[in-house]
Order: C-alpha cells, then sequence, then structure tokens
C-alpha cells in the first residue's frame, strides 16, 4: 500500500474503495477506462493491491454490476415501501431515473459484457432487483411474472430511448414530467 500523503486510501475497507473509484472512472470514463492497474493508482495503492480483491478485470466489472442492482434495489424498494397511489407508475419513473443519473452503471448493469451465467453473485443481485418488481405487479404468479416483465419491458426501453438521445427533449421540457407522462399510459 502507498503510504504517501496525498494518497486517497489510507487505511479501511479497500474493497469498498476500489468499488468507489472505479464507479467514479466509470461515469467519468466509461466501461472502457476500467483497468486494475489504473484503479489502483486512483486509489493509491500498489498495482498487486486490487488483485486481492478482484483477480480479473472481469471480476471488477461484476462487482460493479452487483452494486448498481443493489443500490437499485433499494431504490425500488424506497418506493414500494412509500406506499405511492401508483406503485408501478412510481417504480417506473424511478427505473428511468436511476438510469439517467448512473449511465455507464446502467448499462454495465445489463450489458453482455458481464453476463449473468456463470455469476451467481450477479444473477442473484438481478433476480433481487426484479422481485421488488415482481411483487407489486401480482407475485410469484405467471400472471404476476408476465405483468412485471411488460413493466420492466416499458420502462427499460424509455431508459435506453433516452440515454441514446433517441427521444429529443424539447427546449424548456421537464424531463421528469415526460417521464412521468409516459409511464402513465399503461
Amino acid at each position: 500500500m502507498s503510504t504517501s500523503s496525498n494518497s486517497p486510501y489510507h487505511h479501511g475497507d479497500l474493497r469498498r474503495a476500489l468499488l468507489e473509484a472505479a464507479l467514479v472512472i466509470l461515469e467519468r470514463e466509461g466501461e472502457a477506462g476500467l483497468g486494475l492497474r489504473d484503479l489502483a493508482r486512483a486509489v493509491g495503492v500498489s498495482a498487486a493491491a486490487p488483485y486481492r480483491h478482484f483477480d480479473s478485470r472481469a471480476a471488477l466489472l461484476e462487482a460493479l454490476a452487483v452494486t448498481g442492482f443493489q443500490r437499485f434495489t433499494v431504490a425500488m424498494e424506497a418506493v414500494a415501501a412509500s406506499e405511492p397511489p401508483d406503485v408501478l407508475s412510481a417504480m417506473g419513473k424511478t427505473y428511468v431515473l436511476f438510469a439517467l443519473n448512473n449511465a455507464a452503471l446502467f448499462r454495465l448493469m445489463f450489458s453482455p459484457a458481464v453476463r449473468r451465467d456463470n455469476r451467481p453473485g450477479l444473477r442473484m443481485a438481478a433476480e433481487v432487483a426484479f422481485q421488488t418488481l415482481r411483487h407489486v405487479s401480482g407475485g410469484d404468479t405467471r400472471t404476476g411474472r408476465i405483468a412485471a416483465l411488460a413493466a420492466w419491458a416499458r420502462v427499460h426501453g424509455l431508459a435506453v430511448l433516452l440515454l441514446d438521445g433517441q427521444i429529443a427533449i424539447q427546449a424548456g421540457e421537464d424531463i421528469e414530467a415526460l417521464i412521468s407522462e409516459i409511464i402513465e399510459r399503461h
């Protein structure tokens, strides 16, 4: 570990410090800007230190995606707990705003670069996030699953269209109001 006085990392939870720094780099430079050596430099530790927590770049990306799904789940559970009049619309708006406010993380969460097939931690985090939606859509019934998938497809599509600039925001237009109006048309 670097002991220089300008090192941003001094002691404590190195894994958390690495993830927090990686989130900043991800939002600033995108997935391509993430490397374990660059991350070590950003945190102020030796080039080998991140390998104690992430055995590869793929493991780092997986951990970031898991972090994203965990944060997303917390946001969705908070909406459900607030008991809004139309919980699905409120969760949909939260979904889209999460995507817009965490664009690179959101893209990573759903990226083919972090396939869920061989990554049980990532698969579980994604499933927990989906269950928050499924719970308010009708539970464990087939109808509930279909309703949750339909709601997810709608808001995910809207989020991606907005992120990709495919929906033009007019001058002075309130994006949150636009999102609400689109979502409430179900």
